[in-house]
C-alpha cells in the first residue's frame, strides 16, 4: 500500500479541507433552509424568497450568518470521518496482509457508519451552536451562544440534544457516501485502465 495513503494525519487533513470547501459553497443554502424549517409557511413562499428577505434586512453578509460555528464544527467532523473510514480500511487490509483482497460492499458500509457515528459526535455541539445562530436573533457569537445553551439546558441536554437521532441518520449517510465514492472510483479507474 502507498504510505501516503496510510498517514491517516493527511486523512484527517483532507477531510476537513473537503468539508470546508464544501460547507462554504453551500452555506446560504443551509441557512436558508433552517429559516424555513423554523418559521411560519406562509412567510415564504420559495427558497428566493428567503434570500431576497435576508439580504433586503439583515444584509448579504447575513447569508453566512452562523458559518464560523459551521466551519469550525465541520472541521472535526469531516476530519473524524474521512480518517476514521482510512484507518479501518488500512487495519482490515493489514489484517489481510494484503492490498489485493477486496473489502466488501458491506464491510465498506460498516466502517463508514463507525466513521459517521464518531464525526456526529465530534462535532454536535458546534451543530448546536450553528442552528441557534441561524434561526435566532442576538444569537451573533460562538461564545455568547454557547453560554446560552449550557445555560438553558446544562452541558449535555443543551449541547447534546437531538444526537441521538443523529446517531441514526449520520451513519446510514456517512456509510452509503463513502461506500458509493470507493465503488464507483473503482469503476472508474478500471474503466480508464481497460481504454
Amino acid at each position: 500500500m502507498n504510505k501516503k495513503k496510510r498517514n491517516p494525519v493527511r486523512s484527517f487533513i483532507a477531510g476537513s479541507l473537503a468539508g470546508v470547501v464544501s460547507t462554504s459553497a453551500t452555506y446560504p443554502l443551509d441557512l436558508a433552509r433552517a429559516r424555513m424549517a423554523v418559521t411560519n409557511e406562509t412567510r415564504y413562499k420559495n427558497i428566493r424568497a428567503v434570500f431576497r428577505e435576508i439580504i433586503r434586512k439583515e444584509g448579504l453578509l447575513k447569508l453566512y450568518k452562523g458559518y464560523m460555528p459551521t466551519v469550525l464544527g465541520v472541521i472535526p467532523y469531516a476530519g473524524t470521518s474521512f480518517f476514521t473510514y482510512e484507518t479501518l480500511k488500512r487495519l482490515h487490509n493489514e489484517y489481510w496482509q494484503t492490498d489485493i483482497h477486496e473489502i466488501h460492499p458491506i464491510e465498506r458500509l460498516l466502517f463508514g457508519a463507525i466513521a459517521g457515528l464518531l464525526g456526529q459526535s465530534a462535532s454536535y455541539p458546534l451543530d448546536i451552536v450553528r442552528r441557534r445562530m441561524q434561526t435566532k436573533k442576538g444569537y451573533n457569537s460562538i461564545t455568547y451562544t454557547i453560554r446560552q445553551v449550557i445555560k438553558e439546558g446544562g452541558i449535555i441536554h443543551g449541547l447534546y440534544k437531538g444526537l441521538s437521532l443523529n446517531w441514526i441518520k449520520g451513519p446510514i449517510s456517512v456509510g452509503v457516501s463513502f461506500t458509493t465514492f470507493d465503488i464507483l472510483l473503482k469503476l472508474l479507474l478500471h474503466d480508464f485502465r481497460l481504454h
